[in-house]
């Protein structure tokens, strides 16, 4: 439910922009709810909203109905904020058709209105729990209570900074947490439910799905402002493993860790044969900052520079050789002869390239130095370059057979 007014035409813009459907309904009269905060030095210093909501006309509970009679019968979520956007008339068709949803998450401010839904999955604050069990008691106990209460699949009391505690059809799990400032925790809840749900709906175990839910939290509440867990991190932060991210996406992610005080290395290449030359130059490419980002030549790219017979090996093995790397953080491939369009994007702190020749040699330094960076070249591993091993192979392969 949305007011017909700016705040509302402007969520639908998002949407429109994000590729997401758009089913809100529109209510004559009603404002949007916005919130707003303002940051400096790393702190809320002031917040302003407009609650909005209010109760509901008939027609709009009844259109609110019907677009669920018309959702796909498959996974729900139910923010109940007590904006009056989910009235009791709402409440009791959903516990009627509760059966048409394979899975239903409900997070609510009040919990109490919705004991009769038998939620797949509540994500409570302790807070909210204790509110709705009565009594102040320990988090294992405000879940076990909740979850019997509720015939609720699985219950996570959330605890801040303090993780949460989990508890499913008989397994209690923790997960762990890191300090985050306040300006950055707007929204972490959300990110942790919506991970939560994704993850359970596609037959995660519960152990696994609170893990993946926690680490979203953690990686929207890196970046200061709205919580935002984008794919690229997430899928970084849990197998360990750099990611392949887009330009756009690369853009986010290095605002992001520059906010934090992130010191950012560039370099790239064809990486066609990854050897210990490349291995060397990157561990010590990474060594200079606290990311390192590495732009790798698309197979066409690399005919271009290297000749008809090249690349040996795809860009898709080349980037997920890199990826595989523990130095390297972020790889994206580039069409262009030259990186100059990346590294404008990217303003690195530091620009690497691997060679023997001094820095002025380097075509991309003096744009580097004009965006307020450094340029470094680092020396190859002696006798360890792609040419002299595909001319190894080559040779061999001309010996007559003995």
């Amino acid at each position: 439910m949305v007011g017909d007014d700016p705040a509302g035409e402007r969520l639908a813009a998002r949407l429109a922009s994000d590729g997401v459907e758009d089913r809100m309904i529109r209510v004559p009269g009603r404002s949007t709810p916005v919130k707003r905060r303002l940051h400096a030095g790393g702190q809320i210093v002031a917040r302003e909203d407009e609650p909005g909501g209010g109760p509901l006309p008939p027609a709009a509970v009844k259109a609110l109905i019907r677009t669920l009679e018309r959702a796909p019968e498959q996974v729900l979520v139910v923010a109940d904020y007590g904006l009056g956007g989910l009235p009791e008339p709402l409440r009791r068709w959903l516990v009627r058709h509760r059966e048409r949803f394979a899975l239903i998450a409900l997070d609510a401010h009040d919990l109490c209105p919705w004991r009769d839904l038998g939620p797949s999955v509540m994500t409570p604050s302790v807070g909210e729990a204790a509110n709705a069990t009565g009594l102040p008691r320990p988090a294992a106990e405000l879940a076990q209570v909740l979850r019997e209460d509720f015939a609720a699949g699985v219950v996570a009391v959330t605890l801040g900074s303090d993780g949460a505690v989990v508890v499913g059809a008989g397994t209690t799990h923790t997960t762990r947490a890191e300090a985050a400032p306040e300006a950055h925790t707007v929204g972490a809840g959300d990110a942790y439910l919506a991970a939560m749900t994704l993850a359970l709906a596609t037959g995660a175990p519960m152990p696994v799905a609170a893990d993946i839910a926690q680490v979203a939290a953690a990686v929207g509440v890196a970046c200061e402002g709205t919580c935002v867990c984008d794919i690229e991190p997430l899928r970084a932060a849990l197998t360990g493993q750099a990611t392949l991210v887009e330009a756009d996406g690369l853009d986010r992610i290095v605002r992001r860790r520059r906010a934090e005080g992130a010191r950012v290395v560039f370099t790239n290449g064809c990486f066609d044969v990854l050897h210990r030359g490349h291995v060397s130059y990157l561990r010590q490419a990474r060594e200079l900052g606290d990311l390192l980002v590495v732009a790798v030549n698309s197979d066409a790219g690399v005919r271009r520079l290297k000749g008809p017979d090249r690349p040996v090996v795809p860009v898709e093995d080349r980037v997920a050789v890199l990826a595989a790397l523990s130095c390297v953080d972020h790889v994206v491939v580039f069409e262009e002869d030259s990186p100059a369009e990346l590294i404008e994007r990217v303003r690195p702190d530091v620009y690497v390239k691997g060679g023997d020749y001094p820095p002025e040699l380097v075509p991309e330094a003096a744009l580097v130095r004009r965006l307020g960076g450094e340029v470094r070249t680092l020396g190859y591993v002696p006798d360890r370059s792609t040419s002299a091993i595909i001319e190894r192979i080559r040779a061999h392969r001309r010996e007559p057979a003995s």
